[in-house]
């Protein structure tokens, strides 16, 4: 596998309690003067911690540097099709799904979500073993997305219905009703299967943890190529600060993110979200470790011997 390598990882401070403790650093820059302003496309997810980052693109709260951005938003797997069109300009993707885009984009630096030790978990209505599921019906949310790439190395014979995470609630009513033994739960979900009766069968970050000893790198922010080196050099820094905003202003942004409406009533409540943001919105969003860099060659090398990915996927990472 190829790797190359961005600037700017920025330091991470970790502490006692192996969290991170967030350093503001955000400074609004003063605003340079743009002749013309060029409009960018953004495409992410439905879920809490994408609308956090992007969050200040949309309150004005961070110096666009002569650039306007459009939002579009979706469901995971309706954004790795959307990558493979390659017309956006930045998309929230799954880790999973970056090797399929390679050639349309790279790697942002900022905007990742990972799992340390925690991740995606695979819930049925009664206890069983992992390997009870083989030749029965999993409901997953995609089949790109790095939680399903993750669960087949860790379980073959599975018999994947997709269930997209939009509307919230559909994939517990396909549990209820039976048309699938099990259900692989990204975001939210799997923050309240519990209080709505269902045993956890499998978690995924834990695995992989065991397995590798790394993070498990689930989401990226890529940026398209044709953009040119100038365009996207302004973009990343651009979103790099508004993920510093969002993380300085972290209450601001959770009150506007529980004031939306997204159908399901537990998806407003502070708590949840608050809890939500401290596992995927964290100095990992900021600058992503070396240590989830390495994870993200990892997932792709292990996958490819699995026969799950092409083997010697590029990694290119913007500024």
């Amino acid at each position: 596998m190829q790797v190359s390598q961005g600037r700017g990882d920025e330091q991470l401070i970790r502490c006692a309690s192996d969290r991170y403790r967030r350093r503001p650093h955000y400074q609004r820059p003063a605003s340079a003067r743009y002749t013309e302003t060029m409009s960018i496309s953004l495409a992410y997810s439905v879920d809490a911690d994408d609308a956090f980052m992007f969050h200040a693109l949309r309150a004005g709260g961070v110096d666009t540097r002569g650039l306007s951005f459009t939002h579009q938003r979706g469901d995971t797997s309706e954004l790795n099709a959307l990558a493979g069109a390659g017309e956006i300009d930045v998309l929230a993707i799954s880790a999973g799904a970056y090797p399929g885009v390679a050639g349309k984009y790279l790697i942002l630096p900022h905007g990742a979500s990972v799992g340390r030790g925690f991740g995606p978990v695979v819930v049925a209505r009664q206890p069983m073993a992992l390997a009870d599921l083989a030749g029965r019906r999993v409901g997953i949310p995609g089949l790109s997305t790095t939680a399903w790439l993750v669960l087949r190395q860790m379980q073959s014979g599975l018999l994947p219905v997709v269930v997209p995470i939009v509307p919230f609630g559909r994939i517990f009513e396909c549990l209820d009703a039976g048309t699938i033994d099990a259900a692989l739960l990204i975001h939210e979900g799997r923050l309240i299967y519990q209080s709505r009766g269902y045993a956890r069968i499998a978690e995924l970050g834990e695995w992989w943890q065991a397995e590798t000893g790394l993070p498990l790198p689930l989401g990226v922010n890529v940026i398209r190529r044709g953009l040119g080196a100038e365009t996207i050099a302004r973009v990343s820094a651009v979103l790099r600060d508004a993920i510093a905003y969002a993380l300085d202003h972290r209450d601001e942004v959770l009150r506007v993110l529980a004031a939306e409406k997204r159908g399901e009533a537990a998806l407003a409540q502070t708590a949840l979200l608050d809890r939500y943001l401290a596992m995927y919105a964290n100095d990992d969003t900021r600058a992503m470790a070396p240590d989830a860099r390495r994870a993200i060659e990892v997932l792709f090398d292990r996958a490819a011997k699995a026969g799950l990915l092409p083997a010697d996927c590029r990694i290119d990472w913007a500024p």
